[in-house]
């Protein structure tokens, strides 16, 4: 009985991979670092609130220093008083060292 309904399973369940596949490289294209920084990271980083470095603050050369592994490492895990990753839990490693090469890069 179970090998009839395979036909009628496979058939959405493929729809459904290939709608997500889909979805998911509409959202890996769109990545938009300076809106996502804004949603996400600005609200301590452009004030400096609970000790957050400022966006393009000199203070970055000595954490740059030791290398973007880990700055992606504090990032993912949380440092100070910093949530892991921040506010943004969807963001890929990709997505995270962009959002750090936009916070640390001099004006």
């Amino acid at each position: 009985m179970f090998y009839k309904l395979k036909p009628l399973l496979l058939k959405p369940l493929l729809l459904f991979i290939l709608v997500f596949a889909a979805n998911y490289s509409v959202a890996e294209e769109a990545f938009d670092v300076e809106s996502v920084y804004k949603r996400t990271c600005a609200v301590c980083h452009d004030s400096g609130v609970a000790g957050a470095p400022r966006k393009g603050s000199s203070v970055w050369a000595s954490r740059l220093g030791k290398g973007e592994a880990v700055l992606l490492a504090n990032t993912k895990k949380g440092i100070g008083a910093m949530p892991p990753k921040g506010l943004c839990q969807d963001c890929s490693d990709e997505q995270l060292s962009a959002l750090i090469k936009y916070l640390t890069a001099q004006p």
